[in-house]
C-alpha cells in the first residue's frame, strides 16, 4: 500500500470514530435521566409505555403477545373465552398465548420445560423457594435487577415494608428469581372450624389455647363417647404448622428446611430435635391416647375428614375462610340450616405464647431467561407490574369488571346479583372463577388489606381482626444463602432427614412408636448426618450474612 493511500484510510478511520463518538454522546441512557424523575420507562423499547409510572393504567403501544404458562384448577378449569382475557386485550393491549398444565402435574411440567429451555417467557404459580433449584442453570431470570421498570411494585414494597420479606428470597449472589404476590399485611387463613352449637350445648367458651382445645375434646368426648371429637384433614399437616408457632417450633406445611434461627446465639438449630418439637409431639399423642382424636387423620384423604365433619360424626376439623363456607353448604344438607353452627375460632396459643407466624408474601412469577432478550421485554414488566400491583389491576384481577360483573358505590364492592362467589349470592347462575377466569389462582393475589377483605365475610375480617389484635408477628429467619454446590450438598443430606423427621412425627402422635423411644430417634437424626447439615446451614449463613 502506498504512502498516499495509508493516509486516506487513516482519514477514514478517524471520520468514522468520531461519528461513533457522537452517536453515543446524543444517545440518551439512564445516567442522562434527570435526578427526581420517577418515571421508570424514559425512552422505552419496544410497545412499552413511554413515561409509565405509579397510577398509570399500562397499554402496549401495539397488539402484543406474551407466552405464559398456567395452572389448570380442576375446579375451575381454563376457558379461553374468559372474560378475563377478553377485557384484559381490550385494557392492555396484550394477548397471552397460554400453555396450560393441569394443576396436579404443574411443578414437575414446570421443571420439565425450563430444564429443556422451552418454557414460556411468564411462569405463574412459583412459590418462594420454588426457583432455587433453577437459579444455577441461568434458565431463569434475576428479576430484582428489572424492577427498576416495575413502579407499583416498588412502590407497594416500600409503602408496606415488604423489603424484610423479601431478604429471604434473595440467593447467593444477592439477587431474587421470583416476583411474589405481596400483602399490605400477614395474611393468616388457617385455623381450626368449631362445632359452636356443641360448645353451647356444653356450656364451653371458644378455646384459646391447645391446652383449653384438649378440655374442649374432653368435654366432647365425655358427651359423645362413641365419636372422635377431631377428625383432621389435608393429612394433619396444616394443624401442626399452626400449632407449632404456638411451641415455639415448625411442622407439618411450615417444616421447609426443618431448621430454626436463634436470634440469642445468631445460629440454626434442627427444630425437630428441640425440646419444644417434642413437647407439641407428646401433646397431640397425648389426644390420640384420649381418643379425642381420630388417628385416621394422619392418613385419611380430605373427603372422609370432611364427610365425618358435615354429617356429624365430629366436631372440629381445619379449615381456611373458604372452606368453612363449603362446610356450610354440605351441613345445610345433611343436617339442617338451623341444626347446627360452626366457627373458624383464633389460632390457639400455645407454651411459647401467642404467637402468629407468616409471610406478605403470597406465590408469584418466575420469568424465562429469555425474556429479557425479547423487544418488547420492559412492555411485559409493565404489563405484570399494573396487573399484580397496581391497585387497579388487582381489584381487576380479583373483581373482574365494574358495572358488568361488580358494583361499587362508597367504596363498597357487590358482586353482580347472577353471579356467586365465596358465599355471596349463593345460587345465582354463574361464578366469578368458573365462568368469568377472575380471582384465579394464576393472577390473582397479594393486594391492600382492603382489598383482601372485600370479599371476605364480617365473621372472616373478626378473625383476621382478632389474630392481628392478639398475637404477636414471628418476622421470618434470616436466609441462608447456599452456592450451587452448597445447595446440593444441603439437599442430599436433607432429604432422608426430613422423611425421618415426618414419617417419625407421626408414629409418635398415633402411637405406631411410643415416646419412650425419642431418644432413639434423635440418634437416628444423628446418624443421618443432622449436625453435618445444621453445621453446613451455619457456615454458609456466618460467610454470607
Amino acid at each position: 500500500m502506498t504512502e498516499q493511500w495509508k493516509k486516506v484510510m487513516l482519514a477514514i478511520m478517524l471520520v468514522f470514530v468520531v461519528g461513533v463518538l457522537a452517536a453515543c454522546n446524543d444517545s440518551s441512557s439512564s445516567d442522562d435521566v434527570e435526578e427526581g424523575d420517577d418515571s421508570s420507562s424514559e425512552g422505552a423499547s419496544g410497545v412499552a409505555m413511554e413515561d409509565y409510572s405509579v397510577g398509570d393504567t399500562f397499554k402496549a403501544k401495539e397488539p402484543v403477545t406474551f407466552s405464559t404458562l398456567f395452572s389448570d384448577h380442576p375446579n375451575y378449569p381454563l376457558k379461553e373465552d374468559w372474560m378475563f382475557f377478553e377485557k384484559l386485550k381490550e385494557k392492555t393491549n396484550v394477548t397471552l398465548d397460554i400453555t396450560s398444565v393441569p394443576m396436579s402435574d404443574y411443578t414437575d411440567k414446570r421443571s420439565l420445560l425450563i430444564s429443556s429451555g422451552d418454557a414460556p417467557y411468564i411462569i405463574p404459580k412459583t412459590y418462594p423457594g420454588e426457583e432455587t433449584q433453577f437459579v444455577s442453570s441461568g434458565a431463569i431470570l434475576p428479576i430484582s435487577e428489572y424492577v427498576d421498570m416495575m413502579p407499583h411494585y416498588q412502590q407497594k414494597v416500600k409503602e408496606w415494608g415488604i423489603e424484610p420479606f423479601l431478604e429471604g428470597l434473595r440467593q447467593r449472589d444477592g439477587k431474587y428469581y421470583v416476583l411474589p404476590g405481596i400483602h399490605e399485611k400477614v395474611w393468616p387463613d388457617y385455623s381450626l372450624a368449631v362445632r359452636t352449637d356443641i360448645l353451647e350445648e356444653l356450656g364451653l367458651e371458644e378455646p384459646t389455647t391447645w391446652k383449653e382445645v384438649e378440655e374442649m375434646l374432653v368435654a366432647m368426648k365425655e358427651a359423645y363417647p362413641d365419636k372422635y371429637p377431631f377428625s383432621d384433614r389435608f393429612k394433619f399437616k396444616s394443624t401442626l404448622n399452626i400449632a407449632a408457632t404456638g411451641f415455639g417450633t415448625r411442622a407439618g406445611w411450615g417444616l421447609g428446611n426443618m431448621l430454626e434461627y436463634q436470634k440469642d446465639s445468631d445460629e440454626f438449630i434442627f427444630a425437630p430435635a428441640t425440646d419444644e418439637y417434642r413437647s407439641m409431639v407428646e401433646y397431640f399423642n397425648g389426644l390420640i391416647e384420649q381418643e379425642l382424636l381420630d388417628p385416621e387423620s394422619v392418613t385419611q384423604e380430605d373427603d372422609p375428614a370432611i364427610e365425618k365433619f358435615t354429617s356429624g360424626e365430629s366436631f372440629v376439623i381445619n379449615t381456611n375462610g373458604q372452606t368453612l363456607t363449603q362446610y356450610r353448604k354440605t351441613m345445610d344438607e345433611t343436617l339442617g340450616k338451623d341444626n347446627y353452627s360452626i366457627k373458624k375460632i383464633v389460632v390457639p396459643g400455645g407454651p411459647a405464647g401467642q404467637l402468629m407466624n407468616g409471610s406478605k408474601l403470597e406465590n408469584g412469577i418466575m420469568f424465562s431467561a429469555k425474556a429479557a432478550e425479547d423487544p418488547n421485554f420492559e412492555a411485559m414488566l409493565q404489563f405484570i407490574d399494573w396487573l399484580l400491583y397496581s391497585d387497579e389491576g388487582l381489584e381487576y384481577a380479583k373483581w373482574g369488571v365494574e358495572g358488568e360483573t361488580y358494583t361499587k358505590e362508597d367504596g363498597e364492592r357487590k358482586l353482580a346479583e347472577d353471579i356467586t362467589f365465596r358465599g355471596m349470592n349463593t345460587g345465582a347462575d354463574n361464578h366469578l372463577q368458573i365462568d368469568y377466569g377472575f380471582s384465579q389462582g394464576n393472577w390473582s393475589y397479594g393486594g391492600s388489606t382492603e382489598l383482601l377483605h372485600s370479599m371476605f365475610s364480617e365473621e372472616e375480617i373478626q378473625f383476621q381482626n382478632k389474630m392481628h389484635e392478639t398475637k404477636e408477628l414471628v418476622l421470618p429467619d434470616p436466609p441462608i444463602r447456599y452456592d450451587a454446590t452448597q445447595l446440593e450438598r444441603a439437599s442430599l443430606i436433607s432429604t432422608p432427614l426430613k422423611d425421618t423427621v415426618e414419617q417419625n412425627t407421626l408414629k409418635f402422635i398415633v402411637g405406631d412408636r411410643d415416646m419412650s423411644e425419642w431418644d432413639a430417634y434423635i440418634k437416628e437424626l444423628e446418624a443421618k448426618n443432622m449436625q453435618g447439615y445444621v453445621d453446613l446451614a451455619n457456615e454458609v449463613y456466618q460467610n454470607n450474612k
